[in-house]
């Protein structure tokens, strides 16, 4: 029998006061615990980089969470950044080098928001910074005025790719997602095949073109991941995968 998966979650660094601090969002340890029925495991992001590997070795899998900063503009374009863009080298140090290397050995992965334009930078994509002031694009961000019920609430349609991933546990072409973000996808990483389009043709899900679990979307299932079927879905999706990795390393 089966343990628990292990699923590790990449920390960010925040400054708290006088001292620095690595912390992940407690919705997101819960959606692995609720969702996903594993064990999570939080993964530092110091400087310098921990082993990968052995961090690796170490889990099931992978979620890779939402946050309030971004990935740093040069890692991807030769932009600068914007006036206030709240930035987490360290977290980019280790994410966008520990993505290539869980897909390469097969760690089921789920990513999130920040995550999805990691896995996308990771992978030689590029991002818009602004997604709002592209032409043609919708504005994706939440009222930060609005109650956290009305922030992640139901915000628009998304076109699920026949044959995808995400089509397959929602049982349809279309679902409705929250929408919390103000940098998207402007050019497809390598090997990602995408999963959903918003109705402004923005990409808002991939999946990697592997044999292994590895799904990226831009909206938050994890929000009350049990009170919405399609979001539930996905979880137990990544849930079974990593139970099968670990039934796998375990023989």
């Amino acid at each position: 029998m089966v343990s628990q998966p292990r699923v590790g979650l990449p920390t960010d660094h925040k400054q708290i006061g006088a001292h620095p601090f690595l912390a992940v969002g407690e919705k997101y340890v819960r959606a692995v615990v609720d969702g996903a029925g594993a064990l999570p495991l939080l993964l530092p992001t110091l400087e310098p980089v921990l082993p990968l590997r052995q961090m690796l070795d170490a889990i099931d899998g992978l979620l890779l969470t939402g946050s309030v900063s971004n990935i740093e503009p040069h890692r991807y374009s030769c932009e600068s950044s914007y006036e206030g863009n709240l930035l987490d080298p360290r977290r980019d140090a280790t994410n966008l080098a520990l993505i290539p290397l869980a897909v390469e050995l097969g760690v089921p992965l789920l990513a999130i928001c920040r995550g999805f334009q990691e896995v996308n930078v990771a992978f030689g994509g590029s991002l818009y910074q602004k997604v709002h002031e592209q032409p043609g694009l919708m504005d994706h961000r939440e009222n930060p005025d609005d109650p956290l019920e009305k922030q992640y609430g139901l915000a628009h349609p998304v076109a699920l790719e026949s044959g995808g991933v995400l089509a397959g546990i929602a049982g349809n072409r279309e679902a409705m997602v929250n929408s919390l973000h103000g940098q998207g996808v402007a050019r497809l990483g390598d090997g990602l095949v995408v999963e959903a389009r918003a109705p402004d043709g923005l990409i808002e899900a991939f999946r990697h073109d592997g044999p292994a679990f590895a799904v990226g979307v831009q909206w938050h299932p994890e929000w009350r991941v049990t009170e919405t079927p399609f979001y539930l879905g996905l979880f137990q999706a990544f849930g079974a995968a990593c139970r099968a990795r670990a039934a796998q390393r375990i023989r």
